[in-house]
């Protein structure tokens, strides 16, 4: 037990040093993804009426089909997640290494946000704000709190990697945040798997409940 809670607090400083060494970067990650999230509510709240309908419409008929009770194809809507996740991580593995590294870091951050905002402004569009809230935060709310702050860890172990390249001309050094980075991209790509599979078995078995009462 002694041993088990020696661990926990080590484990715990280490994220706090971790996040104070690094805070100025995680802001800097946090703004650019409130900003993609403000741009993708401004973006359906600015959209033209045309393609707001085709919004509605097709939300509508999901839903629908959701209280029809017709099967979803839960393997084919786990590979298309575990796919767009493993994406992203994988973008910002390679990413960190290039010459444009960071704006694509902040770029892959930014259009993360984006889709969110996108996401939860089409449902409010649609069902109205407390039926779209409810939805938007039972579809989305726990795999997100596995995924947004684990792509955060591996931007900013891109950055520190890219900041030692640009820098840091010595190889022996370069090579070790090399393989920190390449282990850290290792174990978030780990915990995307998981996100698609709460998505897929959790989130969306929430849905199904929770679409009977809206």
């Amino acid at each position: 037990m002694k041993k088990r809670s020696t661990r926990n607090i080590e484990l715990k400083n280490n994220i706090f040093k971790h996040v104070s060494d690094n805070i100025k970067v995680y802001f800097a990650l946090l703004i650019i993804f409130v900003i993609g999230l403000i741009l993708g509510i401004i973006f359906i709240n600015n959209s033209k009426q045309e393609y707001q309908d085709e919004i509605t419409t097709y939300i509508m008929n999901f839903i629908s089909s959701l209280n029809g009770n017709n099967v979803i194809e839960k393997s084919n809507l786990l590979k298309r997640s575990i796919k767009i996740n493993l994406f992203t991580v994988f973008s910002l593995w390679v990413s960190s290494a290039t010459v444009i590294g960071i704006p694509i870091v902040y770029g892959i951050i930014g259009y993360r946000g984006f889709c969110i905002g996108y996401s939860i402004s089409s449902l409010i569009a649609t069902l109205g704000r407390t039926n779209g809230v409810i939805l938007s935060f039972s579809s989305m709310f726990l795999q997100n709190i596995l995924i947004i702050p684990s792509i955060f860890i591996i931007a900013v172990s891109g950055i520190k990697l890219y900041k030692s390249i640009m820098k840091d001309k010595r190889k022996e050094n370069i090579k070790m945040e090399i393989y920190r980075h390449t282990i850290t991209s290792i174990v978030i790509g780990v915990i995307s798997v998981c996100s698609s599979l709460v998505e897929v078995y959790l989130s969306s078995n929430i849905v199904f409940f929770v679409i009977k009462y809206i």
